[in-house]
């Protein structure tokens, strides 16, 4: 099939767009407002941009709280989601007010970050503290502002469970993570599923 992606003319049930671009990483973001709210919210329009320094940005439609939460104190960190930690993440994708904790609401058990204010999921085998760079907001091919919210952070800080290193090598699929995709539809990364590829000219 073919479809105009500017008009959605797929004649499918649903939209497919996101079951084709994935699996997607999750970025479970935690962030303080300027009042001290905390938001902990999954994104899984999220991924690393680049490294050294390493960049990393999660994608907001709309300006929801987890972005302007971030605007407002700068930080935010990002927290691995696993197959351990699905019913929790799905928890706090519920839409509560302002200000209201999604942690607390889901009893979720958070830890202190080290470098940046925001905590952690405590239970989360890995977290990316980050200092925020800049919000983009792109103008769309017919001139509108979307309501795009690309939200990018410079990894000022990283926690890796010890027990996931193994001969000083991050065994991530160990930890289980889970990837999102279409509709309500999830991927999981297990050692079992795990190969290697080296590029050309690799070492």
């Amino acid at each position: 099939m073919f479809f105009d992606a500017t008009r959605n003319d797929h004649g499918l049930p649903f939209n497919p767009m996101k079951a084709l671009i994935g699996p997607r990483p999750i970025g479970w973001i935690t962030a303080l407002s300027a009042q001290g709210e905390l938001n902990l919210s999954p994104y899984s329009f999220f991924n690393a941009l680049g490294e050294n320094p390493f960049v990393v940005a999660f994608g907001s439609y709309g300006r929801k709280d987890a972005a302007a939460f971030v605007e407002e104190t700068k930080e935010f960190v990002c927290n691995l989601v696993t197959w351990d930690l699905r019913d929790a993440m799905n928890q706090t994708a519920a839409p509560l007010p302002r200000g209201e904790s999604e942690a607390e609401y889901a009893g979720i058990e958070l830890a202190p970050s080290r470098m940046v204010a925001p905590p952690r999921v405590a239970a989360s085998p890995a977290a990316l503290e980050c200092k925020w760079l800049q919000t983009i907001r792109p103008t769309l091919l017919d001139g509108r502002q979307g309501e795009h919210f690309i939200v990018m952070g410079q990894v000022v800080g990283v926690h890796v469970d010890d027990r996931f290193i193994v001969d000083g090598l991050v065994d991530t699929a160990a930890m289980r993570p889970i990837m999102r995709t279409g509709y309500h539809d999830y991927f999981v990364a297990t050692p079992e599923t795990r190969f290697t590829l080296k590029r050309p000219g690799a070492a």
